[in-house]
């Protein structure tokens, strides 16, 4: 029995081999087939494992299109994105196309590109990546396939550019069929309830339903209920998914909590979007009741920013999820149309300004700024303290009065923040300066002793810029891991400090 990946060996070749999202792959096929009406990018967009880029490879086999994937995560520099996708979708004519013609086609020559992971494209602003995606979608004279775990994760700019189809998660009565036929192609005979048990322990990822079913078959040529493994892997689950199981769904509140900690937002998110979407759910008394744990949830997040104390969010979480699905009387059954991200307040547009800053500065994701760096920032310079250290950081991340006073809970005009942005801004400028060589070099010095001079005296000046760092890493506990290299758990708090 071959060892070949199952998930690879099995990957669809034909749209009409993509299960579970019959109305999404409609949709797809629609967008490719009226491409030149229309000439949009299209983004996927979905939980991971549903099919998405599967779907994307699937379609250009149909059209007898090539096909060019970029890995947006790893590659996203203005100068690669321009170079590798650009070059692509702006030819016309691409040789070594399949020939197309034989296979009744009209678009022989017609390449798809495929961007990957376009959720986590946090445009550093140093490397122009922003604008070359934004220039790309909309000046591409071939067709774009973004692929995104995320909607609401990619920049409005982005997200206005395409066109939108949205793949749900996989039920556990169509991942059946596709496991059942797994084993009859590789020989494996097999227990219909050894089936059912794995596609609903990954009910909603068909990817990962597979990799299971080739775990737990593990080279036998049979497969019983007691040869059933599962690897428990984390799975994230998708504001939407989340939303269905807190207000449609037939789970329990312990259920609902469980979706909750999968799913990747914070829980003052997740108060947002529930607060927001409650309504278009429920009635009456259900209504009456959500809002009174919505209203508990709200004073735990005031809690939670007063003290800095993040293990408040629990409760947070506890009436947003089991409290309001507790509050439901009945299941609803269908699909509801929850529309956009909810209105932002101006604390909420100020902390996403703050945490895009940090994703740009760090090269992390959007959700771990929000999630693991800001909380430790926070707490770090709570009400300006230490006052070097929160220079630092304003310095690090350029953060403006505004944001200054959001991150360390004190009030924007006061003169202690004030005061911290004006010398972050003048620690900003001393390094630039520091190091610009000769182009800031006094006339007094010829341009390599001037060149020198600044550099040393940038170096001193940099030096005195860490020494609150310093001190804070000698009177904390040592961050090394067990074989001496830094946890990398929060990378972008450690590019700052």
């Amino acid at each position: 029995m071959t060892s070949t990946d199952w998930t690879e060996k099995y990957r669809p070749t034909t749209l009409s081999e993509v299960r579970g999202n019959d109305s999404a792959r409609d949709e797809f096929e629609k967008w490719a087939d009226t491409w030149d009406d229309h000439r949009e990018a299209v983004v996927l967009h979905g939980s991971p494992g549903v099919g998405k880029t599967s779907a994307a490879h699937a379609l250009a086999a149909d059209k007898g299109w090539e096909t060019m994937e970029l890995n947006a995560s790893d590659q996203r520099t203005a100068d690669v994105i321009e170079r590798f996708a650009g070059r692509a979708a702006m030819n016309t004519t691409l040789a070594g196309a399949v020939d197309a013609k034989s296979r009744g086609q009209r678009d022989r020559g017609r390449q798809l590109v495929i961007l990957d992971e376009a959720d986590n494209i946090h445009y550093q602003k140093d490397y122009g990546g922003k604008q070359a995606v934004t220039k790309l979608l909309k000046e591409a004279n071939q067709p774009i396939v973004l692929i995104a775990n995320e909607y609401y994760d990619m920049s409005r700019g982005m997200r206005n550019a395409c066109q939108e189809v949205e793949f749900r998660d996989v039920s556990a009565r169509s991942i059946v069929p596709v496991l059942r036929d797994i084993c009859r192609r590789e020989g494996v005979e097999f227990e219909a309830e050894a089936l059912k048990r794995i596609a609903e322990a990954n009910d909603g990822d068909l990817r990962s339903a597979v990799r299971d079913l080739q775990s737990s078959v593990g080279g036998k040529s049979s497969l019983s209920v007691d040869d059933v493994t599962s690897g428990g892997r984390d799975r994230t689950v998708g504001i939407f998914g989340f939303l269905d199981s807190v207000l449609k769904e037939e789970a329990s509140a312990e259920a609902a909590l469980r979706t909750a900690y999968d799913t990747d937002e914070t829980p003052d998110d997740l108060t947002a979007w529930v607060e927001d979407k409650v309504s278009l759910v429920y009635e009456d008394g259900e209504l009456a009741r959500a809002y009174e744990h919505l209203a508990n949830a709200d004073r735990w997040l005031g809690r939670t920013y007063a003290t800095q104390n993040y293990r408040y969010w629990r409760y947070v979480t506890d009436n947003v999820a089991a409290g309001v699905a507790a509050s439901r009387d009945r299941t609803r059954g269908g699909w509801t149309r929850y529309g956009g991200a909810p209105w932002r307040s101006t604390k909420n547009a100020t902390r996403d300004a703050v945490t895009s800053r940090i994703a740009e500065s760090s090269g992390a994701s959007i959700a771990t700024a929000r999630r693991e760096i800001l909380p430790f920032l926070q707490a770090m310079t709570h009400h300006c303290k230490p006052r070097e250290l929160t220079v630092a950081m304003t310095a690090w991340y350029d953060f403006d009065t505004e944001h200054v006073a959001y991150v360390t809970g004190s009030g924007e005009s006061t003169n202690k923040v004030q005061s911290i942005v004006e010398d972050a801004r003048e620690r900003r400028e001393e390094l630039v300066e520091a190091h610009a060589g000769e182009a800031f070099a006094p006339e007094t010095l010829d341009g390599h002793d001037a060149a020198q001079a600044d550099a040393d005296e940038g170096d001193e000046r940099a030096a005195e810029s860490t020494t609150a760092l310093d001190d804070l890493d000698d009177e904390g506990e040592d961050d090394t891991g067990d074989d001496g290299e830094r946890d990398d758990g929060q990378s972008g708090l450690f590019d700052f400090t």
